[in-house]
């Protein structure tokens, strides 16, 4: 019989860190390509109602309009995709599937036709409503004051779920925030069912 200590767990921030840290690694690797190629993957991203455009969905959170497009994400990316999983990085990946394909979807069937969408953005506005509500759903407090801080930074951005601003994806980003919306109301209603999805 072995005397040695049980190893703990890794901290669920530790694994947040490293998947967020290599989902911008993977954004960065992919701007570059397309813009050392002259740009084929730009017409990887959601084009509404479109059979080619499908192929969006999965691909147009990783894939942005040049390096000034890819610069305005990153630092939200870092930040909002680490809060997401660092309370539970299954709970957070969950959510940030649903955030991805509710959006993806929204602007497939939504969006005007013959438009292009790409970005993490409509991540970025998944995540931020998802934080905010879920702490308020879950009533716990670290959840709570994430929830509230993230408000306090981020709640002017939510303003780009109205159209009006020239080449953003408004759609993008409202259906990312009713993607969030909804991750946080249906793994809040898994939390007590599932520990998996918990802490």
């Amino acid at each position: 019989m072995s005397d040695m200590p049980t190893t703990a767990r890794e901290p669920a921030w530790k694994g947040a860190a490293l998947l967020t840290g290599g989902f911008v690694v993977v954004l960065w690797v992919l701007e570059i390509f397309d813009a050392a190629t002259g740009h084929p993957l730009d017409a990887y991203g959601v084009q509404p109602r479109s059979e080619d455009g499908l192929v969006g969905i999965a691909l147009a959170p990783t894939l942005h309009f040049g390096f000034d497009h890819l610069v305005s994400n990153t630092v939200p990316v870092l930040v909002l995709g680490f809060l997401a999983l660092a309370t539970g990085v299954a709970r957070g990946l969950a959510a940030t599937a649903i955030i991805w394909v509710v959006g993806g979807l929204g602007v497939w069937v939504f969006a005007q036709p013959g438009s292009n969408h790409a970005g993490a953005s409509v991540l970025i506005f998944g995540w931020i409503v998802y934080l905010v509500v879920r702490g308020f759903l879950n009533r716990h407090p670290s959840e709570i004051l994430i929830g509230v801080a993230v408000f306090l930074l981020y709640s002017g951005a939510l303003l780009g779920v109205l159209p009006g601003q020239p080449g953003v994806s408004w759609q993008g980003h409202l259906f990312g925030a009713i993607g969030g919306f909804l991750a946080a109301r249906l793994l809040t209603t898994r939390r007590g069912r599932e520990a998996s999805l918990s802490y």
